[in-house]
């Protein structure tokens, strides 16, 4: 069974909207400090966001996205500490300890710190295809970021870079526990959080703020590359899980070096070849899973846009709204079942961890 489902193609579009702004906002670099530019990445992202929002609440109709729950809240500041505030802080303490040769290489370690910590912490499963696919993606990235020999004159510097990796890993991890909300709004929040931390700290640093244009040229790109794209990672987290949503995005690197050679006139080398062929495969063994087992579905209760299927096979009261798809609270009943699936929201039940790690990725029985 190939995976073709519109989540991968929401994953794959996400890493290609923040790869493509990665060259789009190095244009920008020599005139703004790094912080602030990633302060008005942000800022666009969430005021973007925030004024689709507010049209889309005045235009959409049928099914809307659920708002965010106050119980949900302590999940989202979590997301918003570790990835808006922490990843950047760690990350400009660890640049200027550091050469452009390591950071670039640990950096591609946020791929893998968001599959370790969903792997053995938050308890998705995986098999050896789904791990060897993360270690092609991984290894492309590496290959991509690879300029000259690493140095490791400090050990500070790359220590500070890998914790911003694992910051950004958490955040991951954590947006995935708030994913059946409504992604725009999660969107939102993160953005209008961390833009003005961000900006705050490139101050703090020294840095000033820029001309009105290159802030609106900020905003715009910050729109597209981290706000539409943060927004698809989110879809994509609720049909896919951490794990395999992060070795989708890892392959942003490759579509934003691809759109410098396209839009830059950077040089075709034989480095991104070689990139493009391992990410290619690490794409193909994910996209090729097929994890099928018997499983049970303990009872919940939530509510999310959806359609009646096998696993929203429920009764509707007077108050609730007709046709589909439509959102409402629902309760999902205890079933066993068998049938392909990924760590979606919906399956999110535990495995034999030995036989998951020592599966071929075909077919298993727990």
């Amino acid at each position: 069974m190939i995976i073709t489902s519109k989540v991968v193609i929401y994953a794959l579009a996400s890493a290609l909207l923040f790869g493509i702004s990665t060259p789009a906002a190095k244009l920008l670099l020599g005139t703004v400090h790094p912080a602030i530019l990633a302060g008005l990445l942000y800022c666009g992202a969430g005021m973007g966001i925030a004024i689709y929002r507010q049209v889309i609440a005045l235009t959409a109709q049928g099914a809307r996205e659920v708002p965010l729950s106050r119980r949900q809240l302590p999940w989202l500041a979590g997301a918003v500490c570790a990835g808006g505030i922490a990843g950047p802080l760690l990350l400009m303490a660890g640049l200027a300890r550091t050469g452009a040769a390591t950071s670039s290489l640990l950096l591609t370690l946020e791929g893998a710190a968001t599959a370790i910590m969903a792997w053995f912490i938050f308890h998705e499963n995986f098999d050896r295809r789904i791990a060897l696919g993360m270690v092609f993606l991984v290894a492309g990235a590496a290959t991509l970021g690879w300029s000259g020999t690493p140095s490791l004159d400090s050990v500070a510097g790359p220590l500070l870079i890998v914790s911003a990796c694992l910051a950004w890993g958490l955040d991951n991890n954590l947006t995935r526990r708030v994913s059946l909300s409504d992604p725009l709004q999660v969107v939102q929040i993160k953005g209008l959080v961390a833009g003005p931390f961000n900006l705050a700290l490139g101050l703090a640093l020294g840095g000033t703020l820029p001309t009105v244009a290159i802030m609106l040229m900020a905003g715009f790109i910050g729109l597209v590359g981290y706000g539409i794209s943060l927004a698809l990672f989110v879809f994509a987290l609720r049909g896919l899980g951490a794990a395999r949503t992060g070795a989708y995005f890892s392959t942003a690197p490759f579509f934003g070096a691809t759109a410098a050679v396209i839009a830059l006139g950077e040089p075709l080398t034989a480095q991104l070849v070689i990139a493009g062929l391992l990410m290619a495969a690490g794409v193909w063994l994910h996209l090729s899973e097929h994890h099928e087992h018997t499983h049970t579905h303990e009872p919940t209760a939530h509510a999310h846009p959806h359609t009646h299927d096998e696993h929203h096979d429920h009764a509707h009261g007077p108050g609730d709204p007709p046709g589909e798809r439509h959102t409402h609270a629902h309760t999902h009943a205890p079933l066993t079942h068998s049938h392909p699936h990924t760590p979606d929201m919906h399956h999110a039940h535990r495995h034999g961890r030995l036989r998951s790690m020592l599966g071929t990725g075909g077919v298993k029985k727990d």
